[in-house]
């Protein structure tokens, strides 16, 4: 019989899941079963900083009260009718999120891919009927080094080897051009085109941040040659940058936004198109759906986050917080860091190879009771949940300091 999980030290449980589960992560050698705030707690209980938060799922932290005591209300009353009839809980999660945003509607869905291919189908079905295009001739420009998921068709415009190697056939229809780079961009736009789709951060890739002006750029290069502009905030949205949304550095409004992650508050897969009427009002019914989508549970928990995002806390959170990351970043270029670029609570860190892999100086935090992980060569990626302290931060750089040496 197998021994309850409790019972078992953190090496019995990784050996276990190695014939068992699809090898499609490479984690860190650390078996969590607790966690509340910024902390999180192995099997044996050594207790560990979470400094990447889920990739931005867990912008409130692990646990957080007021999204606990709101799953915990709607678990009693209702979790799941499908889309198939109306529930109490939709409509005041889509008014308030839409509000929040600044947009007409929400296309709410559950995990961050299927928000994005919400989001293609939604412009191509725009292109179509709105703008007049052929057919089957829709394109949508992409930016390279992207991440956007990891579907067949998501993983048709990457650009990462690893994601698209053995993958193939490849859906059409997309044209992959440099980020941050106008000209190009405008190059890429004919009659055909749908929408262009970017992240406003490249998370994936290192947390890259376009130059000042590049996303204004986008708005109106779209905006001038009648396509959509479809920003990606699934990381970079929900407060961690120290605004709501990324774009809002340049006080832009996308035609549509893609959201999802810290949604769910860490409790549920939630995610959402939400756009202009003129955009979301193209779909018709059974056109698209997802019976998961727009849950009572997932509208329940996403409207408590959108609650928590209202009053602003967790954008100056991350912003104030973002002084002292950047601050203790900086202190340590020369010495072992080479370079780095942060927003708010979000930092891609760009270590000495000779120092050390992005995965070794996470096994390193690791053994120093600090979690983050790496990606590409020698580059970290830090995100902590915006409720993280000043003493917890400064904490973690001093641990990153310690690694480095």
């Amino acid at each position: 019989m197998t021994a309850p999980a409790q019972t078992r030290s953190s090496a019995d449980l990784i050996r276990a899941e190695e014939p068992v589960l699809a090898h499609n992560y490479h984690p860190l050698p650390v078996v969590v079963s607790r966690a509340e705030g910024t902390w999180v707690e192995d099997v044996e209980g050594r207790r560990y900083l979470d400094m990447l938060a889920g990739y931005s799922a867990l912008n409130f932290g692990h646990r957080h009260p007021a999204l606990i005591e709101a799953a915990h209300a709607q678990l009693d009353r209702l979790t799941l009718t499908s889309r198939a009839f109306h529930n109490d809980r939709l409509a005041e999660f889509a008014e308030r999120l839409a509000a929040l945003t600044g947009q007409d509607m929400v296309l709410p869905m559950n995990t961050g891919a299927e928000a994005v291919e919400s989001g293609i189908k939604v412009a191509r079905k725009w292109a179509y009927d709105v703008k007049g295009v052929p057919a089957d001739q829709a394109t949508i420009v992409v930016a390279a080094d992207n991440f956007h998921g990891r579907t067949t068709t998501i993983v048709s415009f990457s650009t990462d080897d690893t994601a698209r190697q053995g993958f193939g056939p490849f859906t059409p229809g997309f044209r992959v051009v440099p980020y941050n780079d106008l000209p190009a961009l405008e190059a890429a736009i004919d009659e055909t085109t749908a929408a262009v789709l970017l992240e406003p951060i490249q998370g994936e890739a290192g947390v890259l941040i376009p130059d000042q002006g590049y996303l204004a750029g986008v708005r109106e290069l779209t905006t001038r040659k009648g396509c959509l502009f479809i920003a990606d905030e699934i990381q970079s949205g929900l407060g961690r940058t120290g605004r709501t949304l990324a774009v809002d550095h340049e006080s832009v409004v996308p035609d549509v936004l893609l959201l999802g992650k810290a949604l769910g508050g860490g409790i549920v897969p939630v995610s959402a198109v939400v756009g202009s009427r003129e955009v979301l009002g193209v779909l018709r019914p059974g056109e698209h759906g997802s019976t998961f989508g727009g849950n009572p549970l997932a509208a329940a928990v996403g409207t408590a986050v959108v609650e928590l995002l209202e009053t602003g806390e967790f954008q100056r959170r991350a912003t104030e917080l973002g002084v002292v990351l950047r601050g203790g970043l900086s202190a340590l270029l020369g010495k072992g860091v080479v370079g780095f670029r942060a927003r708010g609570l979000w930092a891609g860190v760009d270590v000495d190879p000779a120092v050390g892999t992005g995965r070794e100086i996470s096994e390193r935090l690791m053994r120093e009771g600090v979690l983050v992980k790496d990606t590409h060569g020698s580059t970290i990626r830090l995100a902590p949940p915006l409720t993280i302290t000043p003493e917890e931060l400064t904490g973690a750089l001093s641990a990153l300091e310690k690694v480095l040496g």
